[in-house]
């Protein structure tokens, strides 16, 4: 059975088609009733498509003379890049991300030759991607349509948030968003603090637009400044460790998810810290490549009893 997105684009298409239909006729064509396709016109008209209605025992629903979509053409790597992309937009703790990524589909296969076509379905039809610590993720959906409309726009808004049951209200300049580790976070600068702060969205009880705007600093990265201040929040070991690999092979580790990296002489130097060691040490065990634990000496015990362990378990 075809899904509504669909069959409202296949109305379009039949009116771009025929210079005129009726509209017994047109739900014919598509398998549902008059009354469904008087719904899929309202929708169609809702999207900016003008449509001309005649009344009457013999009515017809006609477009507008001239009206013409532009053609939009894809190569197979654009292809391959937006599918792709639409199937990982279903895992991103968005309620209406099914929907939505359904009505994208339908719409990129309306314009895509029949090669193309295939290659999107396939890859519908056999892409899964795993996106870790994602499970029962909560509907940030509301919060970042306004928040990225207004990061875009470089507009402040007000705020009403609520962490560890603490509520609190701020104005705030949203400078870009992130996701991280099955949430989203708004970056920016908090008016309330008067310094940059990163807001879960999940925790964002309401947020209005302000008629007011501000200056967004340059070469803004959401995601390195999540990285910050994520490494930057006081815990009970400080760690420096130097990894024996390249830049882009660090940040691709998931354990190096909690640090601030620099390349160095000989590798790339990971700064951060942990409050338990033994944890820290695990993550370590698992890297695909050399290290040298700079400080402290207690994450190389730990590493010990780590390797130690391993040993025993095989035999």
């Amino acid at each position: 059975m075809a899904f509504p997105a669909t069959r409202v684009l296949a109305v379009l298409d039949l009116l771009q088609t025929h210079a005129r239909m009726s509209g017994s006729e047109l739900a014919q064509r598509i398998g549902v009733d008059v009354r469904t396709l008087r719904r899929y016109i309202v929708m169609l008209e809702e999207l900016g498509i003008p449509i001309t209605t005649e009344r009457g025992r013999h009515g017809a629903y006609m477009l507008v003379a001239g009206f013409k979509l532009p053609p939009m053409m894809f190569t197979n790597d654009e292809a391959v890049a937006l599918s792709v992309g639409m199937v990982a937009a279903r895992g991103l703790g968005l309620a209406d991300a099914a929907p939505a990524v359904e009505s994208a589909q339908a719409k990129l296969a309306r314009v895509m030759p029949d090669t193309l076509k295939r290659h999107v379905r396939a890859i519908a039809d056999t892409v899964k991607i795993d996106l870790r610590h994602n499970v029962n993720a909560p509907d940030s959906n509301a919060a970042l349509i306004t928040l990225t409309t207004a990061a875009q726009s470089r507009q402040r808004v007000h705020l009403r948030y609520t962490a560890q049951g603490v509520h609190t209200e701020r104005d705030f300049d949203p400078y870009g968003l992130a996701y991280y580790m099955g949430a989203w976070y708004a970056l920016g600068h908090c008016q309330l603090r008067n310094d940059l702060r990163s807001f879960r969205l999940d925790r964002v009880r309401d947020v209005v637009a302000l008629e007011r705007h501000f200056e967004r600093p340059q070469d803004f990265n959401a995601l390195d400044q999540l990285m910050r201040s994520i490494a930057s929040v006081p815990r009970a070991n400080t760690i420096e460790v130097l990894l024996r690999t390249d830049l882009k092979t660090a940040r691709n580790s998931f354990s190096l998810a909690f640090g601030l990296i620099e390349p160095t002489d000989g590798g790339v130097l990971l700064h951060t810290s942990a409050d338990s060691l033994s944890w820290f040490a695990r993550q370590l065990a698992g890297l695909p490549f050399d290290f040298e634990i700079r400080r402290p000496d207690a994450l190389r015990d730990e590493l010990r009893r780590r390797a130690d362990l391993l040993r025993t378990l095989a035999g």
